[in-house]
């Protein structure tokens, strides 16, 4: 490339970037205008049935402030004494330990615990058991099981035997991320052999425990059930939802900062350990307007009712864990910037690559087009990645399920009581069902209506996808806005081995576990915490003092217009922070495109654009391998085909549909073939795959897959007797399906019997 062209290069980046930091610059500076002029509405609307008092509302005002530290000081009080416990998990429920990873060959400081179910709730042994993994991204564990309305809550609900993943604060000397992956297993392998009787258990990942789901799947595919993957990043370049690129701010963190190198600094000055409140800092520095501002004006506004909320969630989000260097490196360089996880290139103990092609179990992917941390192309773009078409997935047999919430925040996919009670108790609902799906990529629809009784009731339905739509649909730019995490990577690698040779040996020399201990002792968010607690002699007065206020408290100033200019003025401060988020995150998206977009070479770009994505389905190889066999095969393969020939194409499929298609299974299984779930989806994809492309030479072909006359017996009498059940008559054929099904009857003829020869009569 000529300089002239590097030149033209970087100008079209550079107007690209401008235009696009002003839409956002625009629409921020809309958003904001919008607010102010709602908050200026909020407090001169109607007033007329409104007050004012000014006496009373500062005495409210100084009990509230007055019960609003008392509630901090509780916060930190709690942050201590949880420490001096060593950070428990934050189970609503009781637990029991049945395997501690500490005392593994390999020890992690991981353990698996039985969920004892409430007084109330009965668990049925033969149900499929649970198995849930937390996220370790800074918290501890427990978000699974936070409150009553959760995964855990609606799974012993529903009667399952429910297993948790747990942690430890500290991490064993050594271990490493590969080495949980590998604990993992033994705790999978106990469930099963505590429920040997029971379908193969159901892995629950949340956000980081969803990519170790899938590691722990793809290493061990005939152990583990269906997997639920909540918030789960996979993708780790992939983002720009809605309005372009840049919705998503932390995808952008690695490349602003670097690279790696810092993570590895990090765990350098804590002696060998990475403090999780980094994680946590960043989690918060996405939203300065709620982690600054308004959850805090929401408890001193709310302060009758909300300190046991707060101080409940503050629990979890203020337990801050750890990690070996070796853990955070590993996440850091492997997915973080790598992004390698979907490529095969991360190995695990054995040396094998984690491929998540080998999983065998169907999989449900439950993101939020409202999340900023996991968005929906970081929940989904893998499945790209991997398969790369509609009909590789149907080849390797795997049924893929995405739901979609429309506006849910990170957090609230996993501590929200509404998304338990409705997306994870219909997720429950349908494990049993999606195993017996075809094998495809289905979008699943959760519909709301009211009963008789005006109770709310979910109706449940599957839309078949294609993934090249569904990929369209998430990336509007054919993800050409990932091509510079290319160069990120690049540069990072460049960083950390300049890093490892010319400051790590000083940094490992100066650290050690005294520097460590105060380093962590002082980071922001615990130092908050326990510099507003009983540890702090300045605040001896505080507790009394709520405990008059709380003698004397008659709350009474909600229509004072005083009252309402406060709430007027925390309104202007949170859509003033929101602004802020809004030009930071444009700003550092503008940077971040200007910078590693003229890094990436233009032959890189030039390849992405150029790419070409018409290549007839016909030449790929799992294609031409299926259309080679249309002659082969025996029973198995003449009913997966005789299915796909008169399956319903384009139309909803609701879950009543995919139950009775179950109890039908089970009724007359003497007809079916007999094998294995995952080898009946191979199969059933193959024959897919033949139906869709030769439908005219798969019908041609049937009477050889079906040579034997009782086989052909049997299959046709499994066609009469789904005709003359009862269950059937609400699924009326339709006049394709008609005609299909008399030309399968007419291509299989089946021989009469022969009538016994008469002996001639005795003379």
């Amino acid at each position: 490339m000529t300089y002239a062209d590097q030149l033209a290069r970087s100008q079209k980046i550079a107007e690209k970037v401008t235009r696009v930091y002003q839409k956002r610059a625009e629409l921020a500076q809309h958003q904001f205008s919008e607010r102010a002029r709602e908050a200026g509405v909020r407090v001169l609307g109607n007033g007329e049935a409104d007050r004012f008092n000014g006496f009373d509302y500062a005495v409210d005002v100084m009990q509230r402030t007055v019960l609003f530290w008392d509630t901090l000081r509780q916060r930190g009080n709690n942050f201590i004494e949880q420490a001096k416990r060593g950070l428990e998990p934050v189970l609503h429920f009781a637990h029991e330990m049945l395997l501690d990873g500490r005392t593994f060959a390999r020890p992690v400081n991981y353990a698996l615990l039985r969920i004892v179910p409430p007084e109330g709730v009965v668990i049925d042994p033969l149900k499929r058991p649970y198995l849930i993994i937390d996220p370790r991204a800074g918290h501890g564990p427990g978000i699974g099981g936070f409150k009553d309305d959760s995964q855990v809550g609606v799974a012993l609900r529903a009667g399952h035997p429910v297993y948790f993943v747990t942690f430890f604060r500290d991490p064993q000397p050594g271990q490493t991320l590969l080495d949980v992956c590998a604990a993992e297993q033994q705790f999978v392998k106990h469930v099963r052999e505590m429920h040997p009787d029971s379908p193969k258990p159901a892995i629950v990942g949340n956000c980081q425990g969803g990519w170790a789901a899938m590691m722990l799947a793809s290493s061990q595919p005939d152990d583990t059930g269906p997997l639920v993957i909540n918030g789960a990043p996979m993708s780790y370049w992939s983002g720009a939802w809605s309005e372009g690129e840049g919705d998503n701010p932390m995808r952008y963190s690695g490349g602003m900062l670097g690279g790696t190198w810092l993570a590895s600094l990090t765990a350098d000055l804590g002696n060998g350990k990475f403090d999780g409140a980094y994680l946590v800092e960043n989690f918060e520095n996405l939203n300065p307007a709620n982690s600054f501002w308004d959850k805090y004006y929401t408890l001193f506004d709310k302060i009758d009712t909300e300190p046991p909320r707060f101080l409940d969630f503050e629990r979890w989000w203020g337990g801050y864990y750890l990690m070996n260097r070796e853990e955070i490196e590993w996440i850091t360089r492997n997915l973080f910037v790598g992004n390698k996880l979907w490529s095969g290139e991360v190995r695990g103990a054995s040396g094998a690559s984690f491929d998540l092609r080998a999983i065998k179990s169907p999989i449900i992917l439950f993101a939020s087009m409202g999340d900023n941390i996991t968005p929906p192309q970081q929940a989904f773009n893998w499945v790209a990645d991997i398969y790369g078409s509609t009909d590789e997935i149907k080849a390797r047999g795997q049924v893929i399920v995405g739901l979609m919430h429309k506006s849910i925040g990170h957090l609230g996919i996993f501590v929200s009581g509404k998304v338990a009670k409705k997306e994870y108790t219909q997720i429950a609902s349908v494990l049993e069902a999606i195993e017996s799906f075809p094998p495809g990529l289905y979008g699943m629809e959760i519909a709301e209506r009211k009963n008789a009784n005006g109770k709310t009731e979910y109706d449940v339905s599957f839309h078949e996808r294609r993934l090249e739509d569904v990929t369209a649909r998430f990336n509007r730019f054919e993800r050409i806005d990932e091509l510079p995490f290319e160069a990120v990577k690049q540069v990072s690698d460049f960083n950390q081995r300049a890093y490892e040779l010319f400051a790590q040996p000083f940094v490992q020399a100066m650290a050690n576990d005294a520097t460590a201990t105060m380093l962590r002792a002082f980071h922001p968010l615990r130092a908050q915490r326990w510099m507003f607690s009983d540890l702090n002699p300045w605040l001896a007065w505080l507790g009394p003092a709520a405990e008059a206020v709380k003698a004397t408290r008659k709350p009474d100033t909600e229509r004072d217009v005083l009252r309402r200019a406060e709430h007027c003025g925390s309104d202007m401060i949170s859509a003033s922070l929101d602004f802020y988020r809004a030009m930071r995150d444009a700003t550092t998206e503008a940077m971040f495109f200007s910078v590693y977009g003229n890094l990436l070479p233009a032959q890189r770009v030039q390849e992405r654009e150029t790419q070409e994505n018409r290549t007839d389905p016909r030449d790929l190889p799992f294609v031409q391998e299926a259309l080679a066999s249309v002659a082969h095969g025996g029973y198995a393969e003449a009913v997966a085909r005789v299915a796909c020939l008169l399956m319903r194409h384009d139309e909803p499929l609701p879950l009543t549909r995919m139950v009775l298609r179950q109890e039908l299974a089970a009724d007359y299984a003497e007809y079916l073939p007999q094998m294995p779930r995952d080898e009946w989806r191979r199969v059933r994809g193959e024959q897919e795959i033949i139906v869709r492309y030769e439908p005219e030479q798969a019908l041609a072909s049937l009477p050889g897959l079906l040579d034997d006359s009782d086989d052909r017996k049997k299959l046709l009498t499994l066609f009469d007797k789904l005709h003359d059940d009862s269950r059937m008559q609400g699924f009326e054929p339709t006049a394709a399906q008609h005609d299909m099904l008399a030309r399968i009857r007419a291509a299989l003829p089946v021989k009469a019997a022969r009538a016994p020869r008469r002996s001639a009569p005795a003379h």
